[in-house]
């Protein structure tokens, strides 16, 4: 039997009343990193808060991580029931960078779940079946650190799998020539995955967009292929970004992936040269730098400032 028949499933695999009967004691947190998404946060906590804390009690707890919005989105997540904190005020003492894993990698220091869910917040289409779906192979399966989904990502013109740009022209390329064990990853770079909070904690965490492809990777490297599993979530659509905000991101995915094979890299920036209207050359520094494990940093000398 191939990794992919063993360890890929489908979100009602696993009926609420079982996992919540396999949950016991454990803990469940739903992390989601947001950064001005007033218009969908909302949507995102109310929903899973109704369905999953409020009527069954699988999750424990909803924080929003607020990375440096500009908009409304700490406002509205805290009125739809999530637990906010900006990213820049979880331990000041290390300073804050900007970026997705940076929010997720800080959420480990204001959280308490021994799984923990990570939820994309500008999502339009989804729902709250994602969560118990991640859940499963995590509270079933004792091998299993990590769980990633996937789905039907429509394009703009409707098509099921037109969307995901950087996923099919970088991250699944980039697998298949450097880390081939993980090509039959559906959606490598998805931002719906769960985790055990002790071997995420274990992690060096990029802070930019390249933290799930890192994770893969280090997971499969130090825990092997079965330590992954993948969870058919049915469709998600979510906003989507300029195309060359996109070139940043798959300048991030591209130097982690490279830093992880036999190749390095030795920057913590990196120089995009960009064309847009007008055919001017603009140059943007892309960060790439990394986060170490968090259970290697010391602990604050004075309690988290929450956010006010």
């Amino acid at each position: 039997m191939s990794w992919f028949e063993r360890n890929t499933g489908h979100w009602d695999d696993w009926p609420l009343a079982a996992l919540l009967a396999a949950k016991g004691d454990q803990r469940v947190s739903l992390v989601v990193p947001a950064r001005n998404e007033a218009a969908t946060v909302g949507d995102v906590v109310g929903r899973v808060r109704e369905a999953l804390v409020d009527t069954v009690a699988l999750v424990d707890e909803i924080v929003v991580i607020d990375s440096d919005s500009t908009d409304a989105t700490y406002d509205v997540a805290t009125r739809a029931g999530a637990v906010v904190h900006r990213s820049a005020e979880i331990r000041p003492d290390l300073g804050s960078t900007p970026g997705k894993g940076e929010a997720m990698w800080k959420s480990l220091f204001v959280t308490s779940g021994d799984l923990v869910v990570f939820m994309d917040a500008d999502l339009t289409d989804w729902d709250t079946h994602f969560v118990p779906g991640l859940l499963g192979p995590l509270l079933t399966r004792p091998e299993v650190q990590l769980v990633k989904g996937f789905y039907e990502r429509p394009g703009a013109d409707g098509s099921p799998f037109e969307g995901g740009r950087v996923t099919e022209l970088v991250a699944r390329p980039l697998l298949a020539l450097l880390y081939p064990p993980l090509a039959e990853l559906v959606q490598p770079l998805a931002g719906e995955w769960a985790v055990r909070r002790s071997w995420f904690a274990s992690l060096s965490v990029p802070t930019g967009y390249a933290v799930e492809l890192t994770a893969l990777i280090d997971t499969w490297r130090v825990h092997g292929l079965d330590a992954i599993a993948q969870v058919d979530l049915g469709r998600r659509a979510h906003t989507s970004q300029p195309l060359l905000d996109l070139g940043a991101m798959a300048t991030q995915v591209l130097t982690a992936g490279w830093a992880r094979s036999a190749h390095s890299h030795h920057a913590d920036t990196i120089a995009l040269t960009q064309f847009a209207e007008g055919l001017t050359p603009r140059v943007r520094p892309v960060p790439v730098t990394e986060r170490p494990p968090a259970v290697s940093v010391p602990a604050s000398a004075a309690p988290s400032a929450d956010a006010s």
